[in-house]
């Protein structure tokens, strides 16, 4: 009897285990899908967004689902792939879209204006602060793909806490 005892308990605790198990296991896929296709917090920080963002870095809401449905436009502020480095993100506003013709200067490099259109499927994407960022300007229209989601709402600091409106 001792050793049937032994087995009912030994059931008892792997049945808990493997549901205690996924429960974590669908927390964790809840957690995934949560922020990757509607909403994750984010923290943008530099000098390119000046004076929307702070310089010492924000924490923002960026959801996921308005560039997988289209509903991204001029003004809108992005979380973008960077085009240059693929392991960073950038905080930039939507200057044109596909079609758009924008006239602009470099002022780290040149004093000229330059013309460009902006390519099928492509954003043209800028900072706030034209003296202190690195955007379309350098590194050309943005593939749409690259968008990783819509930036909408201030968490950190406290006294900012509120809407981002373009």
């Amino acid at each position: 009897m001792p050793f049937m005892n032994y087995i009912a308990q030994w059931k008892s605790v792997a049945k808990e285990a493997l549901d205690r198990s996924a429960i974590i296991a669908k927390f964790l896929c809840y957690l995934h899908f949560t922020g990757n296709y509607l909403c994750s917090p984010t923290h943008a920080y530099g000098p390119s967004m000046l004076p929307t963002l702070n310089i010492a870095g924000d924490v923002v809401l960026v959801e996921h689902v308005s560039p997988r449905i289209g509903k991204v436009g001029h003004g809108d502020l992005v979380l973008v792939k960077s085009p240059l480095n693929p392991n960073r993100n950038l905080t930039k506003r939507v200057v044109a879209m596909e079609g758009d013709t924008v006239t602009y200067f470099d002022p780290l490099n040149s004093e000229d204006s330059r013309i460009a259109v902006v390519p099928k499927g492509h954003v043209w994407i800028q900072g706030d602060n034209v003296y202190a960022s690195r955007d379309s300007r350098h590194f050309g229209p943005v593939p749409y793909g690259l968008i990783r989601g819509k930036v909408f709402f201030r968490v950190w600091p406290p006294s900012s806490f509120g809407r981002l409106d373009n």
